[in-house]
């Protein structure tokens, strides 16, 4: 009877000893794989475009300028496909290959922190008149003296574009003042303050709103009072002949952090229009 409950004392404190062991490798795995995950993720912008221009490999080691890796082209190709967001298909296939394959077909094509036309989109709550309102600001990086800043080149604000709703062609050709009312002390002037949801079509045919300075007048009044920021991307039109949008993507795994999340193969001559939105004066 006692050497039976040796015995059996003897069977549950190896089967202990196995179960503790067992758990101390799921742990240390657990811990390996928390550590790749956060060397793999892409946790700054300045990270990833280090990465996109292979000026850091995939597990955060810098590379020299001086080293013959430095923004080598065969290891860049195995870099950037981890740089988009695989559970997206417009980020996972043949066109994320087209790119890459551009990309690296030559040095160049690289993404410059001040190499112009990125824009960050910040979407933001503010207060107005008492009701809360979400707004988009768009910043870009502008140099100044031996440094730079990001500085504010547009808004997208629903209730600012209902001001300047587009009307057809013939409704606009309606409103307009005679080439001869000089003559007369503008006498028709009223018409322009008779009907003011339409005052915008005697304005030139070049004029375009100015949601800008719209936004800093309500801000200035105290009409828009900022509360908070909702999230953040990136706009990049730098590459040539392509455009992409850099968003944040928090979650578990190896591909995180800040991905290209919409690509779009675009002539850079189409580009034009588009910029105009991001930063209306860009050619000014």
């Amino acid at each position: 009877m006692k050497k039976f409950f040796l015995t059996n004392v003897l069977l549950l404190s190896m089967f202990f000893i196995k179960t503790s062991e067992a758990q101390s490798y799921t742990n240390l795995g657990d811990v390996q794989t928390d550590e790749r995950a956060f060397y793999t993720m892409t946790k700054q912008m300045s990270q990833f475009m280090s990465r996109f221009n292979y000026e850091e490999d995939q597990y955060g080691t810098k590379i020299s300028p001086e080293s013959p890796d430095y923004r080598d082209r065969m290891k860049r190709k195995t870099v950037l496909p981890l740089l988009f967001d695989m559970d997206n298909p417009r980020t996972n296939g043949s066109l994320r290959d087209f790119f890459i394959a551009d990309l690296t077909e030559k040095d160049a094509n690289y993404f410059e922190f001040l190499g112009g036309k990125w824009y960050s989109e910040v979407s933001a709550t503010f207060k107005m008149n008492g009701e809360k309102v979400d707004i988009s600001m768009i910043f870009t990086i502008e140099q100044e003296n031996l440094g730079s800043k990001w500085v504010l080149t547009n808004v997208y604000f629903s209730d600012f574009s209902k001001l300047f709703p587009k009307g057809d062609i013939a409704e606009q050709q309606k409103h307009f003042l005679h080439p001869m009312s000089h003559e007369l002390d503008f006498m028709n002037i009223y018409k322009i303050f008779k009907t003011p949801e339409s005052i915008e079509y005697y304005a030139s045919n070049t004029y375009s709103p100015d949601y800008l300075s719209i936004f800093f007048y309500e801000v200035k009044c105290g009409n828009l009072v900022f509360e908070k920021v909702n999230s953040e991307k990136f706009h990049v039109f730098q590459i040539d002949n392509w455009y992409f949008e850099v968003s944040w993507f928090n979650r578990e795994g190896l591909n995180t952090g800040w991905l290209i999340s919409n690509l779009v193969f675009l002539k850079d001559d189409e580009k034009e229009e588009l910029l105009k939105f991001y930063q209306p004066n860009i050619n000014k």
